[in-house]
């Protein structure tokens, strides 16, 4: 391919509405451009990149077993109101009707679409386990477009399911895919973390999302360097290191204009971790709910969902008509009809420092059993881990990070089957749903988080197995009989050796290649300058590294070869 007849209209200045380096680069270096909030189009660049990474998605599958197909990307509204997410799933899941006034969705996942498909076909155990699986364009109504391609309302995702007649069928079909996936994210360069995760809309008991390791990432993980332990704060239940409060008798002292676990902790002169935080809050029944955790955690809002339901914090108003004192709540005293809710890494705490239910004043010493009770049932896992709690498996320091969420693997169990009908005929001859597994990549999102990874102040330094060329041949001058002819000799053995090549074939000043180069980051460079050619030589540049050497002009080309090849997934 030559520079001057490639679609890359690159730009020389930063895009204002670009907030992430993938977003900026990948728009800069002439490899996407916006249509509209949450839009976008792939061009040329980016389009081989993402084939690349479909490829090596495609590669794995076969290699599992799991069959390709492609299902419409309009999903009937009747599937899912028959799977109950018509109206759970949210605003945003894209609704339209026909001219029959039909409705439609289009499909942010196809659990319906694959569970209706199967349900008339596979009618034996014998048939089973399946797993299929398609990649095409899914669609999301975001509140907020926006992180370029991280979080927009068309995406490419690759989306597979399986289907088992028994538990363990569905835990071997599980772990197939999950050590899939693991391999998927080291052959297009990702380092990325398989973390225990929330089910979210999905739904299903059992899930672990794939995060590559990002500042720019969404997702606050928590991991261990020993053991390899990993999860998502919202679903992690890492031990937590709480400091326990002195023994004594109850004593409430004064503490003026301390509502805040900060100010707390500076005016007592203790640490936050021995303070306890009071949250409250109107579950899913209506009920007021007070409910303790270590003063320096915060509640996590799926956990808290899942302990209580649709609950929301308490008004100014809703705190007032319970009788509760804002920033200065305990669980000594509280109203009646107050409900209290303990965070169960405080189960061994016995000496609490709280609020005293009036203000400007605070309890030291409160002791559960002596001075307030903790129902059996009130034990809730409701706090976000963070770094330093320790972790569940090994017990030493937990390291923390952020992370892109770029696939993930659910265990659905019946979920889909049992609300659509859709069964089989077990050896017995008995009809039984399927257990089923869900497995999503999110293709355009980790070609994003790639970028995100692989990425310096001068642009792109795309991994060899996603690059959208391998090598870029720079002939400084294109006018001469000097540097041409070697650009167009080395670049010809590159192309019959195997090599993907692009050479600039541009008018334009030596600057200018250099910058677009680095910024679009072919992972190899050969400059052919005519210093360097008249000692028999070309300039070879890594552009990962940004090692630079010159070598032979008759053996360049069997070198880069050796490299590229060596490199591909």
């Amino acid at each position: 391919m030559r520079m001057s007849r490639l679609y890359a209209p690159t730009l020389k200045e930063d895009p204002t509405e670009a907030e992430l380096a993938s977003h900026r680069l990948l728009l800069r270096a002439g490899m996407i451009r916006r249509g509209a909030a949450g839009l976008y189009s792939y061009l040329p660049l980016a389009w081989r990149s993402l084939r690349k990474i479909e490829d090596v998605i495609r590669d794995e599958m076969e290699a599992i077993d799991a069959q390709e197909m492609l299902a419409p990307i309009l999903t009937d509204a009747a599937l899912w109101h028959q799977s109950g997410r018509w109206d759970a799933y949210g605003p945003e899941l894209m609704r339209i009707t026909d001219r029959h006034d039909h409705e439609f969705a289009l499909g942010p996942t196809h659990e319906e679409t694959f569970t209706d498909l199967v349900r008339n076909e596979l009618r034996s155990y014998k048939q089973l386990p399946l797993t299929l699986y398609h990649i095409q364009d899914k669609f999301r109504d975001e509140l907020r477009p926006r992180f370029g391609l991280m979080r927009g309302r068309e995406f490419i995702m690759k989306d597979g399911y399986s289907f088992s007649a028994t538990q363990e069928s569905l835990q071997e079909c599980y772990d197939q895919e999950k050590a899939a996936y693991a391999r998927i994210c080291e052959r297009v360069g990702l380092r990325a973390l398989p973390v225990v995760a929330d089910s979210g809309q999905i739904g299903g008991d059992t899930s672990v999302e794939f995060m590559a390791i990002a500042d720019s990432g969404e997702a606050e993980l928590v991991y261990c360097d020993d053991c390899g332990f990993a999860a998502d704060t919202e679903a992690a239940s890492a031990a937590v290191n709480v400091v326990d409060g002195e023994a004594g008798e109850l004593e409430r002292v004064e503490t003026p204009g301390c509502a805040s676990i900060e100010d707390v902790s500076r005016f007592l002169s203790i640490p936050e971790a021995a303070t306890r935080k009071a949250l409250a809050l109107i579950d899913g029944e209506g009920r007021p709910t007070v409910v303790f955790v270590p003063g320096d955690h915060e509640m996590n809002d799926v956990k808290a969902e899942h302990a209580f339901g649709e609950y929301h914090l308490m008004s100014d108003e809703e705190l007032e008509q319970a009788g509760l004192v804002k920033g200065y709540i305990g669980p000594v005293g509280l109203p009646e009809g107050v409900r209290v809710c303990v965070d169960v890494a405080l189960r061994d705490a016995q000496w609490w420092t709280v609020g005293a239910n009036e203000a400007d004043a605070h309890l030291l010493h409160a002791h559960p059993g002596r001075d307030f009770e903790i129902a059996e049932d009130a034990w809730v896992d409701v706090i976000c881990a963070k770094a330093g709690d320790v972790c569940p498996t090994c017990g030493k320091p937990l390291s923390g990070a952020r992370g892109i969420e770029v696939s993930q693997v659910f265990q659905l169990g019946t979920k889909y089957s049992e609300a659509m009908g859709a069964t089989f005929a077990d050896e017995d001859g008995r009809e039984k749903p399927f257990l089923m597994g869900c497995y999503g990549i999110g293709v355009s999102r980790t070609l994003a988080a790639i970028v995100e990874q692989h990425h310096d102040e001068h642009g792109i330094a795309w991994p060899v197995s996603v690059a959208p060329f391998e090598v870029e041949v720079v002939p400084l001058d294109v006018n001469d009989d000097v540097c041409w002819p070697v650009a167009e000799r080395i670049a010809g053995e590159l192309v019959e050796a195997g090599i993907e090549v692009v050479v600039d074939d541009r008018k334009e000043r030596p600057g200018v290649k250099f910058n677009d180069a680095d910024l679009m980051g072919f992972p190899y460079q050969v400059v052919c300058g005519k210093k360097a050619i008249k000692n028999g030589n070309v300039e070879l540049k890594d552009r990962a590294t940004g090692e630079r050497s010159e070598v032979s002009i008759d053996e360049v080309s069997r070198l880069v070869a050796e490299k590229v090849k060596a490199q591909r997934s």
